[in-house]
């Protein structure tokens, strides 16, 4: 007779144990979501020495981004909807990060082929990071905003969350300046979230698509 309810007793633990176990790692992976990467200040005037250069007449944006990066997926989705609504008002570019010692094939793979596809987005290798530095970008999917006259007017990230795309804070304040004064009016900032552009070779593997 005791052994029926001891083995009910071990179905109900195991059960226990599986439910809080589910819990952790849906709490890890929620916590892991909404931690943003590492920000640094972005120059509040077009750095002279970024290639290629500003267009003229006209806001430019500008995203620094890691080729194998799993949540510049959703940031590539939010630039298309930035990039279709505003219209042709928009110059765009996107710099995949291409550290020395890799191949143009280790680049330019899923993602860049995503950013190509994106009309009006010009897409183009980032040798060695040197451009991501002169931004000041060291997380991937970090955007910047620059007006007509070449000032800062929005720094960030187009996602409220890594992988996660939707309406979010970052993508309505782009559209909201271009929108409310082509691109020249206030100056926004919001949270990053993706991959750390400069990772040790060990872990590139590891974010592969």
């Amino acid at each position: 007779m005791k052994r029926p309810a001891f083995a009910r007793g071990m179905w109900v633990v195991s059960g226990l144990l599986w439910l809080a176990a589910m819990g952790v790692g849906f709490a890890l992976l929620t916590r892991h979501a909404l931690t943003p990467g590492a920000t640094q200040e972005a120059p509040p005037q077009w750095p002279q020495a970024a290639q290629p250069p500003r267009a003229e007449g006209r806001p430019t944006l500008v995203m620094l981004a890691h080729p194998r990066c799993p949540c510049t997926r959703a940031s590539l989705g939010e630039l298309a909807v930035v990039m279709e609504h505003a219209r042709g008002r928009l110059d765009a570019r996107v710099l995949f990060l291409r550290p020395e010692g890799t191949s143009g094939d280790w680049t330019q793979g899923p993602l860049w082929r995503a950013a190509a596809a994106i009309p009006g987005v010009r897409v183009l290798a980032d040798e060695g990071g040197t451009q991501a530095h002169l931004f000041g970008a060291v997380t991937s999917g970090h955007s910047l905003l620059y007006d007509a006259e070449g000032r800062l007017r929005f720094s960030g990230g187009l996602t409220a969350a890594r992988g996660h795309r939707g309406d979010n804070p970052g993508r309505d304040a782009v559209e909201a300046l271009l929108r409310e004064a082509g691109g020249s009016g206030g100056t926004s900032e919001h949270a990053v979230y993706g991959c750390a552009l400069e990772e040790p070779p060990g872990v590139r593997a590891t974010n592969t698509p």
